[in-house]
């Protein structure tokens, strides 16, 4: 898994653009949370789709951050959490034991 690390606001502009050519994801994890930690090796341990950018974001350190996104797509903040967005809208979300990587391919083909 290549994760792209979300650090600014500029990075989810510019994340939001490029969901106009290929389905990006947003995983938002808490490192205080061992939830998180199974679902984040969950996530490695799957077979990436290769048409999809994979991005996440230290909810703790980034908070402000995690709000906005929350609040720009319009999705309760829960984590952990996916977001699979596409043409800049989240398509699909899901949070805790329910995330998988499988879910995840098969939202982006329909998305």
């Amino acid at each position: 898994m290549n994760w792209n690390v979300l650090t600014t606001e500029a990075q989810l502009t510019e994340l939001l653009e490029k969901s106009k050519v290929n389905p990006q994801v947003i995983y938002k994890h808490s490192t205080r949370c061992g939830t998180s930690s199974m679902i984040k090796n969950r996530l490695e341990r799957g077979p990436v789709p290769p048409e999809i950018d994979f991005h996440f974001i230290d909810l703790i350190t980034y908070r402000a951050l995690s709000n906005k996104i929350a609040e720009d797509l319009g999705v309760r903040h829960e984590s952990p959490q996916v977001l699979l967005i596409r043409n800049g809208e989240c398509v699909y979300h899901e949070s805790h034991y329910a995330v998988y990587m499988e879910d995840i391919a098969a939202r982006s083909m329909r998305a």
